[in-house]
């Protein structure tokens, strides 16, 4: 009888680790804790209300996750387009990564064209012939983030929304434009930046 029950707390304790283990491997975000008056403690990636009285509990640590994707397909056209500019090799990945997941022959809602999605009336200005050759959009996408880089003083984030939004928007709202999906962009280019500095 004794060793059925040794069996058994043997099967929860590895079941409660592989479950724990699954737990942490899933959690992306950092967690924050909150002890209330009555000593009651409360946990969350988001902190929202009572935002102020959050601390954080645990750092997140960046990690490539598994499902991650990306390509060394163009990495000859990043470097050579990130030594003519001087825009990190990293974050024009990224870039590409959040724009168009590697597909040259992408093309948004809004005309956005190819593996940098730029806008048909930047065509000119970057002198960019053809969206879909992949060489011709990475050197106009990394020119064209140059220009908003210097514009906006070295600040990345405020970069990156004026890609996403338009130079104007930031301009207007002196900030990441509250627009959902360009902070979503901001974010998810930041993310990927992380995750391609560590490969």
């Amino acid at each position: 009888m004794g060793g059925r029950r040794i069996y058994f707390y043997h099967i929860v304790v590895c079941g409660t680790l592989l479950f724990l283990m699954a737990l942490v491997s899933s959690v992306s975000a950092d967690i924050f804790r909150y002890i209330d008056e009555n000593g009651v403690m409360h946990f969350t990636n988001t902190p929202t209300s009572n935002a102020q009285e959050y601390k954080l509990y645990i750092k997140e640590k960046t990690s490539v996750s598994k499902q991650f994707y990306a390509t060394d397909k163009y990495d000859r056209f990043i470097t050579d387009a990130s030594a003519q500019t001087g825009v990190d090799s990293r974050l024009l990945k990224a870039m590409i990564k959040a724009e168009s997941d590697f597909n040259p022959r992408a093309v948004s809602k809004k005309g956005a064209m190819g593996l940098m999605q730029i806008m048909p009336e930047n065509f000119k200005m970057l002198d960019l012939q053809n969206p879909f050759d992949p060489w011709q959009n990475i050197r106009a996408g990394a020119r064209y983030f140059q220009k908003l880089y210097e514009r906006f003083n070295g600040k990345l984030a405020l970069s990156l929304a004026a890609y996403n939004a338009g130079p104007t928007a930031v301009d207007r709202y002196k900030r990441i434009p509250p627009y959902q999906e360009t902070e979503e962009y901001v974010q998810r280019v930041l993310r990927y930046y992380r995750t391609f500095k560590q490969l």
